[in-house]
């Protein structure tokens, strides 16, 4: 994993969003008129199961980080709003279809859609969100930002086919989910910041640095919301503690548990993985168990290791209350597990 930089602890506990939301406020109102725009449709059951989603409370920090990232390089069209909303609806349709993948009952405190609606209404929204983000993409004119987000859109779907053939498979190594996560989670997050480079005409140095600071932050994002599973609580996570491992989820905390186990502590994985003996007892004794193997801790380094390197990626750019409100959301992406 290379070395392991830690985030300054003085930020750990105070940092906020509040910095990003200030800065894209006036932006985001547009983007969620728009937003609202094209989720509606004349099929009833589109708008329904769109707003569901799009109004469970979600902080909307992949749309901010285009706006901001758009700002960072002087953009002053119109352009960037059709983008982010283009990237929440990437990541709406992603949550629509990957709680269909992982059967999950509750997304952000509520029912998942395909609970009330069904699995096969939550795919064909999800797919409706998908052509309406593109119709976007092609509206804003720009070659380089579709190449970027449609590039994004199938890493996503690759990841989401990965995470099938390793899932519930306890011989899945740290670099095998690291694989999968990379294409989940910080496909979006990358593109989500290089396309506001992109369409300010930015250097290809610029871009180069949002896409690697999208990257890392995603990859950290994802490592925080590991850990979230196992030492958070309901009202946080938007789910129950626990659901990944009730789910048979391969995370990094039980890849590391797993590995680092005697043989009797891996024939408890195998069994609460594999074959699906995860009750509220094997639960606590999976808790114990990462807490032993030091699972947790270590996740926590790496989640700090690639916000160090997402810090480093922006470091050369000049600085703007943009490029502040995105080192920001590092810190606040890290601090969720303190």
């Amino acid at each position: 994993m290379g070395v392991v930089i830690p985030l300054e602890d003085k930020n750990k506990n105070t940092a906020s969003v509040k910095p990003l939301l200030d800065l894209t406020k006036s932006d985001m109102g547009r983007v969620n008129q728009l937003i609202l725009s094209k989720a509606g449709s004349n099929v009833e059951m589109i708008p329904e199961i769109a707003n569901h989603l799009i109004s469970s409370g979600g902080k909307r920090l992949r749309p901010m980080m285009t706006l901001a990232a758009a700002t960072m390089f002087g953009y002053d069209g119109a352009s960037h709003i059709k983008l982010a909303t283009s990237v929440e609806f990437m990541h709406t349709a992603t949550l629509l279809h990957d709680d269909v993948v992982d059967e999950s009952d509750l997304r952000r405190g509520k029912s998942t859609a395909r609970m009330i609606w069904g699995n096969q209404a939550s795919v064909l929204v999800g797919d409706f969100l998908l052509g309406q983000a593109f119709k976007m993409m092609v509206e804003v004119g720009s070659l380089d930002a579709l190449d970027v987000l449609s590039n994004a859109a199938s890493i996503i779907a690759e990841g989401e086919v990965l995470q099938l053939s390793v899932a519930k498979n306890m011989e899945t190594t740290e670099d095998d989910y690291l694989s999968v996560i990379r294409a989940k989670t910080a496909a979006l997050f990358s593109a989500a910041a290089e396309v506001g480079p992109i369409i300010a005409d930015a250097s290809k140095a610029d871009r180069d640095a949002l896409r690697s600071y999208g990257t890392n932050l995603g990859l950290a994002f994802q490592l925080v919301d590991d850990v979230l599973d196992y030492n958070g609580d309901a009202q946080n996570l938007g789910k129950n503690v626990g659901d990944d491992f009730r789910e048979g989820k391969i995370t990094l905390p039980v890849v590391l548990s797993y590995r680092r186990g005697n043989d009797a502590d891996r024939q408890f994985w195998r069994s609460a993985i594999e074959n699906g003996n995860n009750d509220d007892e094997a639960l606590a004794r999976a808790m114990s168990l990462i807490s032993q193997t030091n699972a947790l801790s270590d996740t926590i380094a790496r989640a700090e290791h690639y916000g160090a390197i997402a810090r480093d990626a922006l470091a050369p750019l000049p600085d703007s209350p943009a490029k502040a409100a995105l080192l920001e959301v590092i810190d606040f992406c890290i601090s969720r597990i303190h």
